[in-house]
């Protein structure tokens, strides 16, 4: 951006060098050889322009030299506009120039919004699954070239840059953002983004890889949320495939269905109405008004619970996790949210 402006007023001086010498000569004329203002302004502006027409007034000697120098004058500043706005078009400033206009106007329009820093492996799978589900997300990525070929329906929302640095952040929605995930390969940059990141936005949802032993404590210390160790998950994955390969591969389907067809819900204290609130399992009926299923539970104190029972209550800060078909799921929705 500060080359951009670097470019821009680059690109306005030639037209303040022609105001300048507009000016110049149109009081030259009047000093020199005692033309009324008039006359003096249409003088420089065909002197400047090189139209070929009379001298409006008979010249002096060094009104004649001085029409030179505007003549002179005129074709440097000339020379100089072309050769700066031509730089400016093929050097791409201009382009840039509109790119970061709709960029900021895209970003206003945000909220609850995901931005992902870096655009390597993890961050294009994160990318691939959050379009899968509709949900709009921010790219934030230092190499142009890695973001050049992105041609997704949110290809608008890519922002190149040091995500490290607050200005980036910002630009990227922070303030509005429901989650940040940092995928990038050094562990001290994710630990320094999810510093700015929680100090900007301190109900921030932030999700990072640690790629080292040790750095996922250190991630936790900063305040991430989640710590994804990619080599770590992925062995173990494969291995559970070995043990238990329907199971697994049931779960990726779950896990991994659009929003069309997506069928496992996780329902908060706070998004239920206030007429449930503080109520059993039971008395939400939920399998029996929504044909949607109860499998998980999630405390106050962050502890899962598999298959929870009936009187289990519906507190603050507590989760549930319903299993359904979509038409259930819709169900579902306006049970406990209407």
């Amino acid at each position: 951006m500060k080359k951009f402006i670097q470019e821009y007023f680059r690109f306005l001086i030639p037209f303040f060098l022609l105001l300048v010498l507009i000016i110049v000569g149109t009081i030259g004329y009047v000093v020199i050889d005692n033309y009324c203002w008039l006359n003096a302004f249409y003088m420089t502006i065909i002197t400047i322009g090189t139209v070929g027409y009379g001298e409006v007034e008979p010249l002096s000697g060094v009104g004649r030299l001085f029409t030179s120098f505007l003549i002179i004058t005129s074709f440097i500043t000339f020379a100089y506009a072309v050769s700066s706005i031509t730089k400016f078009l093929i050097d791409g400033e201009l382009n840039l120039f509109f790119k970061n206009k709709r960029l900021n106007s895209e970003v206003e329009k945000l909220n609850d919004h995901v931005i992902i820093c870096g655009y390597g492996r993890n961050g294009k799978q994160a990318a691939q699954i959050l379009k899968k589900h509709d949900k709009r997300f921010v790219v934030i990525e230092e190499n142009e070239k890695v973001t050049a070929g992105i041609k997704h329906r949110f290809s608008e929302l890519i922002l190149n840059g040091d995500a490290t640095q607050d200005e980036i952040l910002l630009k990227a929605g922070i303030l509005k953002a429901k989650a940040l995930i940092t995928t990038l390969p050094a562990d001290a940059a994710n630990v320094f983004i999810v510093l700015t990141a929680r100090n900007l936005n301190p109900k921030l949802t932030i999700i990072s890889r640690a790629s080292d032993d040790g750095s996922d404590a250190k991630l936790k210390i900063a305040r991430a949320d989640n710590v994804i160790m990619p080599d770590k998950v992925g062995g173990a994955h494969m291995a559970s495939l070995v043990m238990k390969p329907d199971v697994m591969e049931f779960l990726d389907y779950i896990t991994a269905q659009s929003a069309d067809s997506i069928n496992l819900e996780e329902i908060t204290f706070d998004t239920i109405s206030d007429s449930l609130k503080n109520k059993t399992l039971s008395d939400l009926e939920i399998r029996n008004k929504s044909g949607a299923n109860i499998i998980g539970f999630k405390t106050v104190t962050g502890e899962y619970i598999v298959n929870p029972s009936a009187d289990t209550k519906i507190i603050p800060h507590s989760k549930i996790f319903v299993l359904g078909a979509p038409e259930q799921i819709s169900k579902l929705k306006q049970l406990l949210f209407d």
